[in-house]
């Protein structure tokens, strides 16, 4: 049974399978993205929370969805495509999943369980919803989708030091 994040496997934008394990030491911040969202421009701030942080161990993690008003409907290429043409994104990216159903993730099935949103609901509401995992692959936090990476910005130090 997996016991925290870094038990999981996916597979990266590049269709790699990857394990989370190789971020194991790392503080995480898991994002669901979406290429035409009302909050796709907090990709801008996805990735300067991650340079900001990066030197000192946080990696942000992208996890494309298309169950938010069919916002993500791109494949894999055009999805790394518009990232990196439109906010330059060097964090790792994976394929497109779902957060929510039956075909949930494992990954997203373990955020949502350990880290319920509002009056203990366990559904990821919209894209851009954001977990944040400590060194040791816990959950810390969970932020709605209309919190901007630039308030996370304030949690992080204390998951570097």
């Amino acid at each position: 049974m997996e016991t925290s994040v870094y038990d999981f496997k996916a597979k990266s934008i590049d269709g790699k399978e990857t394990s989370l394990g190789e971020f194991k030491g790392k503080a995480l911040l898991i994002v669901n993205v979406a290429s035409k969202c009302g909050f796709t421009p907090q990709y801008e701030g996805l990735e300067a929370l991650y340079k900001k942080f990066k030197d000192e161990g946080l990696v942000v993690l992208g996890f494309p969805c298309n169950q938010f008003g069919g916002q993500e409907p791109g494949n894999e290429d055009e999805i790394k495509s518009f990232c990196d043409l439109n906010y330059h994104v060097t964090f790792p990216m994976f394929a497109k999943i779902d957060v929510n159903g039956a075909d949930a993730h494992p990954l997203y099935k373990f955020l949502k369980n350990e880290k319920p949103g509002v009056l203990g609901t366990e559904m990821i509401k919209w894209n851009f919803t954001k977990f944040l995992v400590d060194r040791a692959g816990m959950l810390v936090k969970r932020y709605a989708p209309d919190v901007n990476p630039e308030a996370i910005s304030a949690d992080v130090p204390a998951l570097l030091g």
